[in-house]
């Protein structure tokens, strides 16, 4: 029993509207914008479902409005599949390229449809749309093979470039074979090939759609457990990973790591008189502070109320004194303005460096924790040295 474009189309519809309802009702959880994204690819796909539609009840239509229509079904779940990928993955949406690709490409098909009718001419100048639109997700997708951490991305990736090469394959059978199809609905081996897999595409891009929506979500978690909420900076968890991971790179090649245990001085003072929407502004300065003076390599992060550590590697401990002197200058000449009143801020600061012979970080924390209350106990706002880790 031969196979019907009708019934490939219908089928192909009914898989897209099933799908696109799943994605819709199935996520209810993320940032804004993810939900917004995969919202938008789920109207996409109910889009995409209604060109099939038109296909599968082609007898009844007319085929003028059959290519106008049905083509402009297409490109418009296209493009709304672009901005969805892009949104999702906080790339730019190209919202106005979109909507140029999907509008020349429907006029285009338009025309060599309904009032110029050539059907190779025709399905070329629709695959050079959809080649637009795929070309802007392949962009956004690009690099998404070369992180382990990144999946998701060289599965959407390559369901892409596999759309390339069935358009490249439909567009070579239809120029170079002998007895071409005069329209996508003739029920020929090409025809119901093409449909076929240009059905099952939605299926695979959305698994890799969701793949990709799981694995922000979880990379954003991930981020979340190791992120300060009122600084910004990584929190004591973090510096416990960045500590283990930074010492064990240094061991590697001999090298040095610093580390820096800064306190604001006379903190409680600050929160009493401003509160602690005051002493959560004086942090966030503090933290701004502490970042200008840094180096690219450099890490910060906050490990108690308003202590925070500075690991640096690759100094010694003229260099690690000379970057905790800066950083205390910087915060000692640097007026703050809480609820209009100036306020002077201090920080005390103690250093240790950890080089060939000695790894622990504990034993490092513990030095730099006591240079830096023997720096309070000295008066403040001053630099201690505790004793390098030899």
């Amino acid at each position: 029993m031969p196979v019907q474009v009708e019934t490939l189309s219908l089928l192909n519809a009914v898989q897209a509207l099933a799908l696109g309802l799943m994605l819709w009702v199935g996520t209810h959880s993320g940032n804004d914008r993810a939900l917004a994204a995969i919202r938008l690819r789920a109207l996409a796909l109910a889009v995409e479902a209604s060109g099939y539609g038109l296909l599968a009840l082609q007898a009844f239509i007319s085929p003028s409005a059959l290519v106008v229509g049905g083509n402009a079904l297409n490109l418009l779940a296209q493009g709304m599949v672009v901005v969805a990928i892009r949104q999702l993955l906080g790339e730019p949406l190209r919202l106005k390229t979109a909507a140029t690709i999907g509008f020349l490409g429907w006029a285009g098909v338009s025309w060599l449809g309904a009032v110029y009718p050539d059907y190779r001419l025709r399905v070329l100048w629709g695959s050079c749309a959809i080649l637009g639109n795929v070309l802007l997700n392949v962009e956004a997708l690009r690099g998404g093979c070369r992180d382990r951490d990144t999946r998701a991305r060289c599965v959407l990736l390559w369901v892409y470039l596999l759309e390339l090469a069935l358009l490249l394959w439909r567009n070579g059978s239809l120029w170079l074979g002998s007895h071409p199809p005069d329209q996508v609905a003739t029920p020929t081996p090409v025809n119901v090939f093409y449909v076929l897999l240009s059905g099952m595409q939605p299926l695979f891009a959305s698994i890799g759609f969701l793949l990709l929506y799981n694995e922000i979500l979880r990379r954003e978690l991930h981020d979340l457990a190791r992120i300060d909420p009122l600084t910004g900076v990584a929190n004591r968890r973090a510096m416990g990973e960045a500590s283990d991971r930074m010492l064990a790179e240094a061991r590697g090649w001999r090298g040095s790591v610093g580390v820096l245990l800064l306190d604001a001085d006379h903190f409680k003072y600050i929160n009493d008189r401003f509160g602690h929407d005051g002493g959560d502004k004086v942090l966030q300065a503090l933290v701004g502070h502490i970042q200008s003076m840094l180096r690219s390599g450099d890490i910060v992060g906050r490990v108690g109320g308003e202590e925070f550590l500075v690991l640096s590697p690759g100094v010694d401990e003229a260099g690690l004194l000379a970057l905790a002197e800066r950083i205390r200058a910087t915060v000692e000449n640097s007026p703050l303005v809480i609820n209009g009143e100036p306020v002077r801020l201090t920080v005390s600061i103690g250093t240790a460096v950890a080089g060939p012979g000695g790894w622990d970080m504990t034993v490092l924390r513990r030095r730099a924790d006591a240079a830096l209350y023997a720096a309070k106990r000295a008066g403040r706002n001053r630099v201690m040295s505790g004793e390098t880790a030899a």
